[in-house]
């Protein structure tokens, strides 16, 4: 009997952004988003750079709706950037943590991207689907 197809349960995408600086066009910062269906909600982007990555989790609809509009509250925010840079349209991610706060423009065509992506492994409104229950109250008990 042939084995079955592997069926991918994640979503890696490499993107590149732009630190803001009061002076200058930005310092570039190499970074990735994640996705995976065992976390459904949620996105890891990590943050590559100097002696050790940095990555945040926030969730996927909040970068959803910053294509279009502002959007999040607390840590984490995103909004379409005025303007564009090179013809390319922009995204902009505001991080704030106790150490500091980041702005970080993505071009919105690599989020775009990444977004199909997940969406096609989970279509949303089905994340529930993924979620396994059983391990989750394992974890919350133990």
């Amino acid at each position: 009997m042939p084995a079955l197809p592997h069926r991918k349960t994640e979503v890696d995408v490499d993107v590149s952004l732009r630190l803001r600086t009061s002076t200058g066009p930005g310092l570039p910062v190499p970074a990735s988003l994640h996705y995976g269906a065992d976390d459904p909600y949620a996105i890891h982007a990590v943050f590559r750079g100097g002696d050790a990555d940095v990555e945040w989790v926030f969730a996927r609809d909040l970068l959803r709706e910053g294509l279009v509009g502002p959007a999040g509250d607390g840590d984490v925010h995103v909004r379409p950037c005025s303007g564009s840079v090179d013809g390319r349209r922009r995204v902009l991610l505001r991080l704030s943590s106790p150490d500091g706060n980041a702005e970080l423009e993505a071009d919105e065509a690599d989020v775009r991207r990444f977004l199909r992506r997940a969406d096609a492994l989970v279509p949303p409104g089905r994340e529930t689907r993924h979620l396994d229950l059983d391990d989750l109250v394992a974890r919350l008990v133990s």
